[in-house]
């Protein structure tokens, strides 16, 4: 007799050789949420714990022959889309996941510690807004990231709130636009989850977090996907999301010189105690 399968996610993303980015990062908080993830690689990062040197691109024809072979075995509770790194990738992803609108879509496509290329280039940023915000169910930018991106649709020299500008995306198609790391007057900081509505939701973190960290965000969007994979709506999968991510970062360690990358086991291994260097900031994700 077959036992019941695991929910099975399909994360686009580059492969990060440390593994607090992209894929290996994504796999692991799938199954720490008892998921299964598929991969297919977008790109090869070159990097350590402290930084991000390069992306170098997979052909989009690898990307869409890695999905498709995916998607035409298997079902698919849940899709994540992480970092790309170029036109043709975002057009060819794009096309893939127009054909699972029923599947929730998860768009993570900014990646702060990635130098000036990729996602930050003007026409990546456009088409992404055109491809594949109308058919996100959740997308996720840190408050930085959105002001980045609304310069593609923004009147040249225009301001808008970060309200506003979440507005203009779900107006757009986009089912949620969850916009992380926004501070208030008395030093919290809060993700806050924005609907056609308005704000549906806003979630503070612990005051008092170690860092700085390399892959908070991404910790939180797979987490995200792998609680809508199991059924749950955006609002009910984000608390769930960053109560994981909060502990993750809680017991975050010091693998190298670099930054603390968010321990992902914490919940079934004793946790690594993090570094207690005096250069070690308070900082939130």
């Amino acid at each position: 007799m077959q036992n019941q399968p695991s929910p099975l996610i399909l994360t686009f993303g580059p492969a990060d050789p440390v593994g607090a980015l992209g894929i290996q990062s994504d796999v692991a908080v799938f199954a720490m949420h008892g998921c299964h993830g598929l991969s297919v690689v977008t790109g090869l990062l070159v990097a350590d714990s402290a930084r991000v040197d390069d992306i170098q691109p997979v052909e989009s024809s690898s990307v869409v022959e890695q999905a498709r072979m995916l998607l035409e075995d298997m079902p698919i509770s849940a899709i994540k889309v992480g970092t790309m790194a170029s036109l043709e990738q975002i057009a060819a992803i794009a096309e893939i996941v127009s054909d699972y609108a029923q599947v929730p879509l998860i768009l993570d496509p900014f990646t702060s510690a990635l130098p000036d290329c990729g996602t930050r280039d003007d026409d990546m940023l456009t088409l992404i807004h055109q491809l594949l915000v109308p058919q996100a169910h959740v997308l996720m930018m840190s408050q930085p990231e959105l002001a980045r991106f609304a310069d593609c649709w923004r009147d040249p020299g225009s301001i808008s709130t970060v309200a506003e500008d979440a507005a203009e995306l779900t107006a757009f198609g986009c089912g949620h636009v969850l916009v992380t790391g926004i501070g208030g007057g008395d030093g919290v900081r809060a993700d806050n989850l924005y609907d056609p509505d308005g704000l549906a939701v806003s979630l503070s973190w612990p005051q008092h977090l170690p860092g700085p960290f390399l892959g908070a965000g991404n910790t939180l969007s797979a987490a995200l996907a792998a609680r809508m994979a199991q059924g749950l709506d955006a609002i009910e999968a984000l608390a769930y999301a960053q109560d994981y991510t909060s502990g993750a970062l809680q017991h975050a360690c010091r693998f190298g010189m670099g930054r603390l990358i968010p321990n992902k086991l914490y919940r079934v291994a004793a946790p690594c105690p993090a570094s207690t260097s005096d250069d070690q900031q308070e900082q939130q994700p």
